[in-house]
């Protein structure tokens, strides 16, 4: 009754996985990383956020040049005035100052400031750009960063259905085994013990195809939750899959590379860039400036008011040079330049920092590739010497040289090797992007470099 209830079991199994299976073989057409990394374009938060900044970013460019066009201010007033005066004025003041009036006044003045001499704005606006190209290198990190989140849930979704796919071929070969030993020992011409020992290893097939399940819908959230929709029908590793070396096969190449384009690396400088605009302009606050000046202002009024109060017609234009000279601050001007040294000689340290760290993950990802290569070709010679071994196996039980558990335990390292194949594979391929990513070149470019390695 026991050995039932796990046949019936394991028959749940497999026949919810196939119901799973089955539709995606039948379609045509195939998602593959390109257009899973273009979906998850218009998807992921984390890129739409990074969107946004970058649009932020490009605003302050356009903020560092209108620091030295010209400025146009308009200043305008209106006033109800009502006057009364106790005194009594001689004859001819009287005339000019009633006692009591009352009116509105109206005033306009626009002026224009043209910065003629500002090197702290220029040393601002050099900020302002840096401030700006640092925004899109930014950008550039978070879309190498989706690539290798796409890259890496599809190929998470890749592995686990080809788990899922040798944990129920191997569930199959096993049962097979059991029911045979029971059919031997049934007749009297087998053990009891082998009906046991197949039965245990049957039992552990079935929990790890349970755990093959539980991470294929694990991995199916991962990618529909970076994607945006459901791994319907994606691309498996092809048959004849030849990894290659990485181009140029030169360590110190991909090093120097990293160094030159890491997004890290640019990050770093753009802020060394910006601690020396901000060292600048510090340093030029003390600095005089000259701005052009003009102007052009109107006054009237309306009512009786008195023309001394508030004048009625009156024009007035202006054009002059206006020189400012920073004398004392309090001692703030010296601080903030002390300030801007120590930051900018700590940009420094972090530019050197990142430098090592960027040669460090370019090591690592070129070591990846290049054991990649040779891990790959040793896993499948081992696939085709387990294949080898259990056919071997399989005659020597029929002959009577070699016993069932034999035969289980040779069908357990095919299974084994052929997971271990499908993940270097996918180790494979991510070492590639992440090799790409430390050297600063990965793009949707590189993702589509990766289709011969996939089926069509």
């Amino acid at each position: 009754m026991k050995q039932f209830s796990h046949l019936g079991r394991g028959l749940l199994l497999a026949a919810s996985a196939a119901l799973w299976l089955a539709p995606q073989a039948g379609r045509a057409q195939s998602l593959d990383l390109v257009a899973a990394y273009r979906q998850a374009l218009q998807y992921d938060p984390t890129i739409q956020a990074a969107g946004q900044a970058l649009a932020a970013g490009r605003e302050l460019a356009v903020q560092g040049d209108a620091l030295l066009k010209p400025r146009v201010n308009l200043q305008a007033g209106v006033s109800r005035i009502h006057e009364h005066m106790d005194s009594e004025l001689p004859g001819p003041a009287a005339g000019l100052l009633p006692s009591d009036s009352s009116g509105t006044a109206r005033q306009a003045t626009v002026q224009l400031v043209q910065p003629l001499y500002q090197q702290g704005a220029r040393a601002t606006r050099r900020q302002l750009h840096e401030q700006s190209a640092l925004a899109g290198t930014r950008y550039d990190g978070e879309r190498e960063q989706l690539v290798l989140r796409v890259a890496e849930v599809y190929l998470g979704v890749v592995v686990a259905q080809e788990a899922l796919r040798v944990e129920q071929a191997e569930l199959a070969a096993v049962r097979q085994q059991r029911d045979r030993a029971q059919a031997r020992f049934e007749v009297g011409h087998g053990k009891i013990t082998e009906v046991h020992e197949a039965q245990a290893r049957l039992d552990a097939v079935r929990a790890r195809l349970l755990t093959a399940q539980s991470q294929l819908e694990l991995s199916q959230a991962r990618f529909s939750e970076t994607v945006g929709s459901a791994p319907q029908q994606l691309a498996p590793m092809a048959d004849g899959f030849a990894p290659r070396l990485p181009e140029p096969a030169s360590l110190a190449a991909w090093q120097a590379r990293g160094e030159a384009g890491n997004t890290l690396v640019r990050s770093q400088r753009s802020a060394l860039d910006i601690a020396g605009a901000e060292l600048d302009k510090n340093s030029l606050k003390a600095r005089p400036t000259i701005d052009l000046v003009a102007s052009y202002g109107a006054k009237n009024q309306s009512g009786g008011l008195s023309a001394l109060v508030a004048p009625n017609g009156e024009r007035n234009a202006s054009i002059g040079l206006q020189l400012n000279v920073p004398l004392y601050a309090g001692g703030g001007l010296d601080s903030r330049q002390r300030e801007a040294v120590a930051r900018r000689a700590e940009a420094e340290q972090q530019l050197a920092a990142a430098r090592r760290d960027v040669r460090l993950k370019v090591q690592e990802g070129y070591l990846a590739v290049t054991t990649g290569v040779a891990r790959v070709a040793a896993l499948e010679q081992a696939l085709l010497s387990a294949r080898s071994a259990l056919q071997a196996t399989t005659l020597g039980r029929d002959v009577g040289t070699r016993t069932a558990l034999d035969v289980l335990d040779a069908e357990q390292r095919v299974a084994s090797a052929e997971r271990e194949l499908v993940q270097a594979r996918a180790d494979y391929l991510l070492g590639r992007l992440r090799l790409s990513a430390a050297a600063g070149e990965l793009s949707e470019e590189s993702l589509r470099a990766l289709g011969p390695w996939f089926a069509s």
